[in-house]
């Protein structure tokens, strides 16, 4: 799908966690595409925005470029930074599953009470479009960090009945694993390559990826199909640990370790409870929210150049029961060309 220019053309985009892998892929697509009025990076890490600052692309847009620092869990300073802006993608979170579990309030400050704050801010400053970044592991988590985002979607969801008569649209992109992303299973099995062994936490074990650059196009596009309230899901491709870890070092044991507190074997982005309030598209689905904001009918048939369908009862969108598979062939492949 092609993304409608006035999304994003003549306006002042701003993105919390903008210094992250997303942040910055995220940005530096639309400064390739489209023509921004401002850019406003809302990151805590001012090493980041420094290093931003002084590289490609975005030294070369250093005029339209703005950096704030600030922390989701600062209200004040979000309503700071969101003065005349036009569009927010709020990818700012805690993301590591361990380090969530063993410092539960501090990713609740930030997961969930950062994600009212960005929805108070919006709708503070008249910001005119929102869409925030969700997780697979937000559907039916058995981990804290999934659980605080599942709370941040519902957050996000529930504000398009709070905006009052303000013309303002929230909706949440749900993906999963981006490939070689920082924290993710390439870069750690590369870095445990001098072991002489891969660790496998169990040989079941499967995830949906997503490239980084898809990532970003999806969000663009959900920004320019958002109703207000919809959680929007790829169709993507699953692969298995183990096909991975064979892409990474074919020639190295893999050798089974357990499962660590908090994981699942197979990751789910719709549950058999979600489908009944899914519709499926070509190339994604889309949970509706779980109150009326629009005419149901009505967005199944206009919201997309081609009409969507309802899932049929007992659907499940499972990287384990996926219809789509990456081979050893396909992973090495996206790590020559998308790490």
């Amino acid at each position: 799908m092609s993304v409608d220019r006035s999304v994003i053309d003549g306006k002042s985009v701003l993105i919390t966690g903008g210094s992250g892998s997303f942040g910055k892929k995220f940005i530096s697509t639309i400064l390739e595409r489209f023509s921004p009025e401002r850019v406003i990076v809302f990151s805590r890490d001012e090493l980041k925005q420094f290093e931003m600052q002084t590289s490609e692309p975005f030294k070369s847009h250093s005029s339209v470029m703005r950096y704030f620092i600030g922390d989701v869990r600062d209200e004040a300073r979000l309503c700071k930074a969101m003065e005349d802006v036009d569009v927010v993608v709020h990818a700012a979170a805690l993301k590591q599953v361990p380090a969530a579990e063993y410092n539960p309030f501090e990713a609740v400050k930030t997961n969930v009470v950062g994600a009212e704050n960005v929805v108070n801010a919006a709708i503070a400053q008249n910001v005119k479009r929102v869409v925030a970044l969700s997780t697979d592991k937000a559907a039916a988590p058995i981990n804290l960090y999934g659980a605080t985002k599942l709370a941040s979607d519902k957050i996000f969801a529930a504000a398009n009945t709070h905006r009052g008569k303000r013309d303002i649209t929230f909706s949440v992109v749900r993906y999963g694993n981006v490939l070689g992303s920082r924290g993710s299973v390439v870069p750690f099995f590369r870095e445990h390559t001098k072991w002489g062994y891969l660790p496998i936490t169990d040989s079941r074990m499967t995830r949906f990826n997503i490239t980084l650059q898809r990532g970003v196009d999806f969000v663009l596009e959900s920004l320019g199909r958002q109703w207000g309230g919809e959680l929007f899901v790829p169709k993507i491709p699953s692969y298995r640990v183990t096909d991975v870890a064979t892409a990474v070092a074919p020639e190295l044991e893999q050798r089974i370790v357990g499962i660590r507190p908090g994981e699942k074997l197979d990751e789910e982005m719709i549950t058999t409870t979600d489908a009944i309030s899914t519709i499926e598209f070509d190339d994604y689905y889309v949970i509706l929210p779980s109150f009326k904001v629009w005419d149901v009918d009505e967005f199944i048939n206009k919201s997309s150049e081609t009409p969507g369908r309802r899932c049929e009862y007992g659907f499940q969108y499972n990287s384990g029961t996926n219809g789509d598979f990456l081979s050893v062939e396909q992973i090495r492949e996206l790590m020559e060309t998308s790490l």
